[in-house]
């Protein structure tokens, strides 16, 4: 089992996400816990009231795992996770290479479709193709990272002859798929590394357009789906849960060995990648919360 703490997802207006502490400290102060990643979610233009009433904010997550890498030298870097429709794919594409080839091949590619209309509007996308164009990105971002020319005809473009260097370091990066439809998870099964289930109450599923998944039964039986769809390829996915249980974030600490058993249960499920996540008002906070989880948890 490895870790991945996700960077604190302040909600509201009344605070800064930036508040919880400069990225390159606790990038470099995961790692040193021994976290095995590092998470961004994004939003780039989400509406106002959605914000204001639960909403997260979010940085740019390829620029802030940018920064996180500097601060660095193991820590997988995850988008979790970058909502493909709001870029043409050679953007996505390039932004993706240069963070796998600035952190010397530890970028992970977390992508969905994303489920908030009001930024679709914002960004010009239409949100009813946003399935479509997520399969036309699966197609290119390989072409793209192969550093060769191809030629790709785009639902809203046309590409001729056209090549992107400099190529990432991994080949492929990659790709971890969200989403709990079965889509999504055929999606994994056949062109993917990796599936990131969304997991919570069943208001959640309603906010973000997802079948409701909520318990760890639910999941196991779900992870074995895929792994039966993949065939051979099942060796070789990885598969991503939450952990985010409110006691975590006031002490990591406390109640040591159920969450062990806890962990131990995704683990037993095939659950190969736990993504830990807590928000605190200050730095100071923050940091003892890594180390606490470090020290009981690793």
């Amino acid at each position: 089992m490895k870790f991945i703490l996700q960077y604190p997802e302040v909600s509201g207006l009344e605070r800064d996400m930036l508040d919880s502490g400069d990225i390159g400290d606790i990038a470099a102060r995961a790692e040193a816990a021994g976290f095995d990643g590092m998470s961004f979610t994004e939003h780039p233009i989400p509406g106002a009231n959605w914000l204001a009433h639960g909403g997260h904010q979010t940085l740019d997550p390829f620029v802030a795992l940018t920064f996180a890498a500097a601060a660095t030298e193991r820590l997988r870097l995850l988008t979790y996770l970058s909502v493909v429709p709001y870029r043409n794919p050679f953007l996505l594409a390039k932004s993706a290479a240069s963070v796998d080839r600035l952190s010397h091949g530890r970028f992970v590619l977390g992508v969905g479709t994303g489920y908030h209309k009001t930024e679709f509007f914002a960004l010009g996308v239409d949100f009813d193709e946003r399935n479509a164009l997520f399969d036309e990105a699966l197609d290119v971002l390989p072409l793209a990272w192969s550093g060769d020319p191809f030629s790709y005809q785009g639902r809203h473009f046309g590409a001729r002859d056209v090549i992107q260097r400099p190529r990432p370091t991994q080949q492929p990066i990659p790709i971890w798929i969200g989403g709990n439809s079965r889509l999504s998870r055929r999606r994994v099964a056949e062109r993917a590394q990796g599936w990131m289930p969304m997991s919570g109450p069943a208001e959640l599923a309603t906010t973000t357009r997802t079948p409701h998944l909520g318990s760890a039964d639910e999941l196991a039986g779900l992870i074995a789906e895929v792994k039966e769809l993949a065939g051979e390829r099942a060796a070789t996915l990885d598969f991503v849960a939450q952990y985010h249980p409110p006691e975590l974030a006031a002490d990591p600490r406390k109640d040591g060995e159920r969450h062990h058993d806890a962990i131990a249960r995704y683990e037993e499920m095939g659950v190969t990648w736990l993504v830990v996540g807590a928000s605190h008002p200050t730095p100071t906070e923050h940091h003892a919360f890594i180390d606490g989880f470090g020290e009981t948890y690793r």
